[in-house]
């Protein structure tokens, strides 16, 4: 069984950071496209950043230049280092394949930026 694990988050000021970890568990998911997805309160979930298994990268225009996602195979983990944070980054962040695996979303990390 699948299970996608995030930790990591908090409550932060604006300009602060913050590294979310995602551990995948019961797949080998060193072939798939990767991402970090994000819920503000009151909108819908969106894609934040992916990263393919060359580790090749992409991010929304909101985080392009602050946030950084990467992998570690060894360890089944996707990161999402996050610099510069503003309140508007504020919501749950979730990790899953892009496009998501058809399996239950982790409970996510909460992201709290106070400004």
């Amino acid at each position: 069984q699948v299970q996608l694990v995030e930790s990591g988050g908090g409550l932060v000021q604006a300009g602060g950071s913050l590294t979310l970890s995602c551990v995948v568990s019961g797949s080998d998911f060193r072939h798939d496209t990767m991402g970090w997805y994000r819920q503000a309160p009151g909108k819908q979930r969106e894609l934040v950043a992916t990263i393919t298994a060359g580790r090749s990268t992409t991010y929304t225009d909101s985080v392009k230049g602050r946030f950084a996602i990467s992998r570690d195979n060894a360890k089944n983990t996707v990161y999402l280092l996050m610099n510069s944070l503003k309140p508007e980054d504020t919501g749950v962040y979730y990790c899953n394949a892009d496009p998501p695996l058809m399996i239950p979303w982790g409970k996510g990390a909460l992201v709290t930026v106070s400004s």
